[in-house]
């Protein structure tokens, strides 16, 4: 059986990917996650305290399932294009739902900067990622660019084309 804590982030994560972090509100996380109100403050001090441990607990699986995609090519092109497969595995499990750190992002307010800074954490871990696969740091920063441009695009067309494109691009980059 899930603690409390575990069914409020359970619930705040499908939420907050599903309708954004401003469409929803803490009652109804309350309600869907089944605990009390004083549960809720027990565990989370404020909605953007939970936003933070879902944006943390989801650079962990995000970071996780890329590490998977990457780790079986033994070649570096084919390392990074298995991080572009990664992208279309995402978008056909989340309905191209999109980066979840961007997605939050566009509806933070600059008052919010504990949670930018999370997400710049993510982002600054991501370009670590490129970086160490490609030594080239220009070229690694074209290739980090392809790759969150793909995220984008993908989400806002919900096709995964302009990642097909992206892996022949690195193709004739490499």
């Amino acid at each position: 059986m899930k603690t409390a804590r575990e069914r409020i982030l359970e619930t705040a994560s499908v939420l907050f990917h599903k309708q954004g972090y401003n469409s929803t509100g803490i009652n109804q996380i309350i309600s869907e996650s089944n605990v009390a109100k004083a549960s809720f403050y027990m565990h989370f001090k404020s909605k953007d305290d939970l936003c933070i441990e879902f944006l943390n607990k989801r650079h962990d699986y995000w970071f996780s399932e890329l590490l998977k995609f990457t780790s079986k090519p033994i070649e570096q092109t084919e390392k990074i294009i298995a991080a572009f497969d990664f992208i279309i595995y995402m978008n056909e499990n989340e309905d191209f739902r999109g980066c979840s750190f961007l997605n939050i992002m566009s509806e933070i307010s600059k008052n919010q900067d504990n949670i930018l800074k999370v997400i710049q954490a993510h982002k600054q871990d991501l370009i670590v990622f490129f970086k160490d696969l490609i030594e080239d740091e220009l070229l690694s920063t074209h290739i980090y660019l392809l790759f969150e441009s793909s995220i984008i695009e993908s989400q806002l067309f919900k096709s995964n084309e302009i990642i097909k494109k992206s892996k022949l691009i690195i193709h004739n980059l490499l």
